[in-house]
C-alpha cells in the first residue's frame, strides 16, 4: 500500500516518462498481462496509455491491471495509467 506522499514522488518521477504500452479495443488477456509484467519488471514504474477506441474506461483497466499484476496504480491521468511494481530483487526506485 502507498502512502500519499509515495504516491506523490513516483508521480513526479512519471513525468518524463513515455507510456511504454498502449491499451486498445482489446480486454485485458494473457498477452497484455505478461506485457505489463515484463515492462514493470524492467522499469518498475511504468506508464499504459489507454486510446480512444477502447471500449473500458481507464479506471476499470487500472483495476483489472493492479489485480492481475499485483502492482499499485499510482494515478490515472486522463487516458493515462501510472502503475508501480517493485523489483523483488534490486530495486531501484526506493520508498
Amino acid at each position: 500500500m502507498l502512502t500519499s506522499k509515495n504516491k506523490a514522488f513516483l508521480r513526479k518521477a512519471s513525468i518524463p516518462l513515455a507510456p511504454s504500452l498502449n491499451l486498445g479495443k482489446g480486454a485485458v488477456d494473457a498477452p497484455i498481462v505478461a506485457a505489463v509484467n515484463a515492462a514493470l519488471e524492467a522499469h518498475e514504474l511504468i506508464k499504459i496509455r489507454v486510446l480512444t477506441n477502447s471500449a473500458s474506461p481507464a479506471e476499470a483497466l487500472a483495476q483489472d491491471l493492479s489485480e492481475k499484476t499485483q502492482a499499485e496504480t499510482v494515478a490515472i491521468i486522463g487516458r493515462v495509467i501510472v502503475l508501480y511494481r517493485a523489483r523483488k530483487k534490486d530495486p531501484a526506485i526506493v520508498l
